[in-house]
């Protein structure tokens, strides 16, 4: 948003936990990048309309509007400020990194931005980012089982536990008999201290007080144009 000259947001989210987090973070990061948050509406998954909503947050004319929902239900309160004139950015996340998304969206989601993992446009990706080889591996195996256009950014996740487990499993031999606590302890140990793992969504560096393990390389920023997703910004 930063880069894009965007100065204030409107924030209209899940009327749930998830909404809530989503506030409490970007609040905290807004703040950092000195982005004024004029609104903050909420909505149910399953509203049919969300008509005021929009409606408050465009009288604080915002310059861009961040959408904190998941699936489909996030394409609702997408197609209502367009419908009502608005011609600022919308930006989703992540949660909306699948095709039902689009089908659902449609047109009405056309020039909007969101954070996604790598595999999303793994065949985009220069061949400089670290993360393309193994993003690429995960998406040609499951788009082979599953038919062309079929991955999405979900199962990547999976993959990439099974990635850590594949490391990391024969090191606890070395300490101890499966099923034994020496075993156990020397797995959990070995998944604590994993180093430059590639990943289908980014390179994993975990630690004791780190078993998130991914940084920037994780996420890169996508535009639907289209009806596509389109690589913006590594």
């Amino acid at each position: 948003m930063e880069k894009q000259g965007v100065k204030t947001v409107g924030f209209i989210g899940f009327a749930d936990a998830y909404g809530q987090s989503w506030y409490s973070v970007f609040s905290t990061a807004a703040a950092a990048h000195h982005l004024k948050l004029v609104a903050n509406e909420r909505y149910n998954r399953t509203d049919a309309s969300v008509t005021g909503q929009v409606l408050k947050s465009m009288a604080a004319n915002p310059d861009a509007v961040l959408i904190a929902g998941s699936g489909t239900p996030s394409a609702l309160p997408a197609k209502t400020p367009k419908e009502r004139g608005y011609k600022g950015k919308i930006y989703q996340t992540h949660g909306v990194a699948n095709n039902d998304f689009l089908r659902v969206c449609g047109k009405d989601c056309e020039g909007e931005l969101l954070p996604a993992g790598p595999i999303l446009v793994a065949d985009q990706l220069p061949d400089s980012n670290p993360v393309k080889q193994s993003s690429a591996a995960y998406k040609n195996a499951y788009e082979k089982a599953y038919g062309a256009g079929s991955v999405s950014t979900f199962g990547g996740h999976a993959w990439d536990a099974g990635q850590m487990l594949q490391r990391a499993i024969p090191e606890a031999p070395k300490k101890g008999q499966p099923g034994t606590v020496a075993f156990r302890e020397a797995l959990r140990e070995a998944l604590a201290n994993i180093k430059e793992l590639p990943l289908a969504h980014g390179i994993m560096n975990t630690s004791a007080t780190d078993h998130n393990g991914l940084d920037k390389r994780a996420r890169v920023i996508v535009e639907i144009v289209d009806g596509k997703w389109k690589l913006q910004d590594e």
